[in-house]
This record gives C-alpha cells, sequence and structure tokens, in this order.
C-alpha cells in the first residue's frame, strides 16, 4: 500500500495501525513521490493537501497511468470536494476524522471489488452487444474494433448497464454496484456526470437512454438486428408504458 500524506494533523493516517492489520504501507509526503512510487502498490491511500501538487490532480494522474485503487481520506467534507474526487477517478473518499475499524472496512471492501473485476478472466465474460465489445479481463471497450478510452468507474458503469442489456437499471442500483453505498454524496449528480462522459466517449447519446424516474439502459446504437423486437418497439415509445429519454 502506498500511503500518500502531507502530515497534517485533520488527516494523521495510523500508519501502525495499517501495518498491525496486515498490511505493508509505504509512507510519501508529496504528489511528484507519489507519482514516481505508485509502481507495484496494491492500493493508494490519498491525503488530497499535498504541499506541491493538488490531490485531486495526482489522483487523475494515477488513474490515467494505473489502474491501481485509490482511497481519499481528507478533511475536505464539502459535497463538491467529494464529487471532484470521485469523478478525479477515487474509489472511495472518506471525510476524517474516521475511525481506524472503519477505515480498515473500506480498504477491505474497495481491495474484495477491484481483486473481484480483476479476476474475470474467461473469455465467455465478454459482452458484446452489436458494435459495443467490452471485455472485463482487460477492462477494455471498443466500438466498432475502435478502442475507446474510458476511468475505471467509466468502465464498471457500462459493465453494470451491459450485463443487463434489455433492463433497465435504476440509479441506487448503479450507485450501488459502482459506488459504495456509504458515500455520502448526491448520486444522481455523480452519475450524470459519468453517463454524459461515456454518451461522448461511445460517440452517440443513445448509447445509453434514460428512463425517467427510474435509471437507464443500454441503447440500440449497436445495431437494430441486436435488440429484441419487444425492445425495439419499447425504445421508439409504442408500448406506451415506459417514457424513454436520452436527456
Amino acid at each position: 500500500m502506498l500511503v500518500v500524506n502531507a502530515k497534517t494533523p485533520a488527516t494523521k493516517l495510523p500508519i501502525q495501525d495499517l501495518r498491525r492489520y496486515g498490511h505493508t504501507a509505504e509512507v510519501v509526503r508529496t504528489g511528484r513521490a507519489a507519482l514516481q512510487r505508485y509502481t507495484g502498490a496494491d492500493l493508494v491511500l490519498l491525503d488530497p493537501d499535498l504541499p506541491d501538487i493538488d490531490g485531486i490532480e495526482v489522483c487523475q494522474s494515477l488513474r490515467a497511468l494505473s489502474e491501481v485503487p485509490i482511497i481519499m481520506l481528507t478533511s475536505r467534507g464539502s459535497e463538491l470536494d467529494q464529487v471532484l474526487g470521485l469523478r478525479a477517478g477515487s474509489d472511495d473518499y472518506l471525510v476524517s476524522p474516521v475511525g481506524n475499524r472503519e477505515l480498515m472496512a473500506r480498504i477491505d471492501a474497495v481491495a474484495r471489488r477491484t481483486r473481484g473485476l480483476a479476476g474475470a478472466h474467461d473469455a465467455q465474460n465478454v459482452i458484446v452487444h452489436g458494435r459495443l465489445r467490452i471485455d472485463p479481463a482487460t477492462r477494455r471497450v471498443h466500438v466498432d474494433e475502435r478502442p475507446v478510452s474510458v476511468t475505471r468507474k467509466e468502465f464498471d458503469l457500462l459493465h453494470a448497464l451491459a450485463s443487463q442489456p434489455w433492463s433497465v437499471v435504476s440509479r441506487r442500483q448503479l450507485m450501488t454496484s459502482v459506488w459504495s453505498t456509504g458515500i455520502r454524496v448526491t448520486g444522481s449528480r455523480t452519475l450524470d456526470a459519468h453517463v454524459n462522459s461515456l454518451r461522448t466517449k461511445l460517440g452517440s447519446r443513445d448509447w445509453i437512454l434514460t428512463v425517467r424516474g427510474i435509471g437507464f439502459r443500454l441503447g440500440p446504437s449497436s445495431s437494430a438486428a441486436s435488440y429484441p423486437n419487444n425492445a425495439l418497439d419499447e425504445s421508439r415509445g409504442s408500448t406506451g408504458s415506459v417514457n424513454l429519454a436520452t436527456g
């Protein structure tokens, strides 16, 4: 584990407790050091209040370079700070002070999620939805054989929708499966931002349809032939039972 902490009183980390719980903890005090030393770490515990580079920027850089799990532990407790931290690519966000047992539980939860994703090796787990191909083992997305660069959370969100391609997935279900249930932020803002980003990267807003008041579902941008007849009828609004929109 790489601990990135400037040793501020508000977010002083219990290094000895981490080690007592069986974690090997290497401590660095700056963002530059974190970007140099993250290789080989199984998790990064990041305090955004660093003396050289803002922790949000460090988080974005780490996420662009690696899939290493990141937990932010900070005294910044506003909703905006939490949203920025999650959008930057952190897997969890904790506001100090936090009890040691909760911290260890969050570390274990993030580790379980990321291990589960990394363990999806079988080719049968690859999801092909018309022109869209999602490979959980490599965490790669392609549209028409074109690679699409997505963040960790964008991949998890797209995978959650593609795993139920003909079903509406509720906002609550997506927030639970993609983010932890303990996140203390307005889920709709975070979720909508990731959906809009995915639509842009995939090349069409129709890839992800909004079911007003409920959630989202994978759209028919793949090809009309790949959709069941009843799903196409529903997306055109002919059934009258579900109001679909792309906004």
